[in-house]
């Protein structure tokens, strides 16, 4: 069942307050759905989604616009390489677009006690998503790091020719953070 969404937003003083938190299991299910409706994400099993809530819910951040569910950040410390966090997918709806809320789930989840020795992040993209292009760019320059990339997961190698290469994004080393609302 879907978090109820009040009916007249315009009354409501507090519609662009944005609350992040850990996921809980039981919000697999609706971040599924929220990946659903965000194309051109990959879609993952809902059991995928669950685990993540569950197993990696520390690196993972859910965004909550008036208790819906309304961003999701997806995420893992590399298990050979600890100080690397690798962001799996970053999704925001419709009802929370142009506020900013995709950089500030990275910002919430690189402050997390869980993320203190991380000093990498990396994320793979497509060439043409060029949200993400934006997003990523802006958070290496919000955190004063170089941003460099490279084909990492090639279409006619590791995709069968049936998905996109794959651009391995290294956001390395943190320095001194700028302000999060920059």
């Amino acid at each position: 069942m879907r978090p109820h969404i009040l009916r007249n937003e315009a009354s409501n003083p507090n519609r662009n307050v944005i609350k992040f938190r850990t996921p809980e299991p039981e919000d697999g299910s609706l971040i599924w759905q929220l990946i659903r409706e965000c194309e051109p994400l990959d879609r993952n099993s809902m059991y995928c989604n669950l685990l993540q809530c569950d197993h990696f819910a520390d690196t993972c951040v859910v965004a909550e616009k008036d208790g819906d569910i309304v961003g999701w950040v997806s995420g893992y410390i590399v298990p050979s390489d600890p100080d690397t966090l690798f962001v799996w997918q970053v999704a925001v709806s419709d009802r929370a677009r142009g506020m900013g809320v995709a950089k500030r789930m990275l910002n919430e989840l690189v402050s997390r006690k869980c993320c203190a020795g991380v000093s990498t992040l990396k994320t793979t993209i497509t060439r043409d998503n060029d949200a993400s292009w934006a997003l990523f760019n802006a958070f290496a320059d919000q955190n004063n790091a170089p941003l460099a990339h490279d084909a990492h997961y090639v279409r006619d190698d590791h995709f069968d020719g049936r998905h996109a290469t794959e651009h391995m994004v290294t956001i390395a080393p943190f320095g001194e953070r700028k302000s999060a609302a920059a």
